[in-house]
């Protein structure tokens, strides 16, 4: 029956077209609700809790969610965080149709969420290593970006069109058949559980051990390890301007919502455009050069000159341009743990990867509204000591404060880029570490 179903890239091409749906009609639901609570709390911390109950139990639970990926059928750990998803919907709709929905209750629903996409990330990025040849794991990874951006570009503007026609009942409810759409299109696909390697028999043993394992896996190995520190740095020092972007163009517009919209439905269209790119290119032979160059033009010009710029005529050019930088260093990135990783530890070791390179989002949000709020902007106004350093290059007026941090801490990020074409270990990885294949074609011919 199994040789039967659809596998390899038609396969994938399957599941990630009923991924797409679901993520379309997921982005009208959220669009929806968080006009709902805003509505009725006229509160941004609200909506910044809601985040955090996501992000949270995700980044606490995912080493765990590795361990399941690792251990039990690929397919099936892709069911449960779709179906963790869609119940939250459910929850949501059934409290709404009974008139008890309440703000609170999205904190609980979006810890549920968050602990169901634990499981998505990792298992949805090894089964790709299963599926396709190594050769095609940019242009899958890319297919994938695809998948996880391209819905936002319409989803706001489909959202705000059918909800005063069908309201909040109605988007949920297509929410919810999408997902059972997904589920269904991914059960008639066929996805291979990865061969056992030496590397996957070293990890067994309990819960907590093989949850170490990941970690244990990366630290073993320096090329690796420096990878991920110095991805690391890059995601804390980016983490500035990701937090005062938003803040920048409402206090340089006189918050002009309008102009907010615009430029991130740029934003979303530029990784679109990116997916569709690495879709059909793949990426650069060497990698690296795609994750470093990569992610340095998009700091360049979506953190430096965004930041430099003052309305819309810079904006929406730099965020053009910069989603595709951005694009290719994330697929380009995971193709690289895909080629090295063994696939039958890939769930452990690429959910240590993301814990460790996502831990500074737990503060950085924080930490940056409370620099702009308390020490930049008010430092740029009446001739404080910011704008006597960086008055020239941004102006004092609102939100000079910020388009400063945007121009240092995007710099600060790039200095954290090229510091892997210095360090051998991180410039040569590709080469230091031999490719996961290659390993295993070694253990046969030993076993032999």
């Amino acid at each position: 029956m199994k040789k039967n179903r659809p596998s390899g890239m038609f396969g994938l091409t399957i599941v990630l077209a009923g991924q797409a749906i679901s993520i379309l009609a997921s982005g009208m639901t959220g669009f929806s609700l968080a006009i709902w609570v805003f509505q009725r709390t006229s509160s941004a911390t609200s909506l910044g809790i809601m985040q955090s109950a996501f992000v949270l139990p995700y980044l606490l639970v995912i080493p765990l969610a590795g361990v399941m990926v690792d251990r039990y059928n690929r397919k099936l750990m892709m069911m449960v965080s779709d179906l963790a998803a869609g119940l939250g919907s459910v929850a949501i709709l059934i409290l709404l149709f009974m008139d008890n929905l309440q703000v609170w209750h999205f904190y609980v629903i979006n810890i549920m969420i968050g602990l169901g996409n634990a499981f998505q990330w990792p298992a949805y990025s090894a089964a790709i290593t299963t599926m396709v040849p190594k050769e095609q794991y940019g242009r899958a990874n890319g297919m994938m970006s695809f998948v996880q951006g391209g819905p936002n570009v319409v989803a706001p503007l489909l959202a705000g069109a059918l909800l005063p026609v069908i309201g909040l009942q109605g988007i949920l409810m297509i929410d919810i058949a999408t997902f059972a759409l997904a589920i269904g299109m991914l059960m008639f696909v066929h996805v291979p559980q990865p061969a056992q390697t030496v590397d996957g028999q070293e990890g067994r043993g309990s819960l907590i051990k093989e949850a170490a394992f990941g970690f244990k896996y990366i630290f073993k190995r320096p090329s690796l390890l420096g990878f991920v520190v110095m991805l690391f740095f890059a995601n804390l020092f980016l983490g500035f301007p990701n937090s005062v972007q938003v803040p920048l163009i409402l206090s340089r517009t006189g918050n002009d919502s309008l102009i907010l919209g615009a430029v991130q439905t740029a934003g979303s269209l530029s990784w679109t455009l990116g997916s569709v790119l690495m879709s059909v290119w793949g990426g650069p032979k060497r990698r690296i050069h795609g994750v470093l160059l990569g992610w340095t033009g998009y700091c360049l010009i979506g953190n430096i000159l965004f930041g430099l710029g003052r309305g819309l005529d810079i904006w929406i050019p730099s965020i053009l341009v910069a989603g595709l930088g951005a694009n290719i260093g994330v697929a380009t990135a995971q193709a690289i743990l895909q080629v090295k990783v063994a696939p039958d530890v890939q769930g452990r070791v690429f959910s240590a990867r993301r814990l460790l390179t996502w831990f500074p989002d737990t503060f950085t949000p924080v930490l940056g509204g409370m620099l702009a709020d308390y020490v930049m902007e008010p430092a740029m106004q009446n001739g404080g000591w910011a704008a006597n350093l960086f008055g020239w290059m941004v102006g004092t007026g609102p939100g000079s404060g910020m388009a400063a941090m945007m121009v240092v801490f995007g710099a600060l990020t790039i200095l954290a880029l090229m510091s892997g074409y210095v360090f051998p270990q991180i410039r040569n990885m590709e080469s230091i570490l031999p490719d996961h294949d290659q390993i295993e074609k070694f253990e046969e011919v030993v076993v032999t």
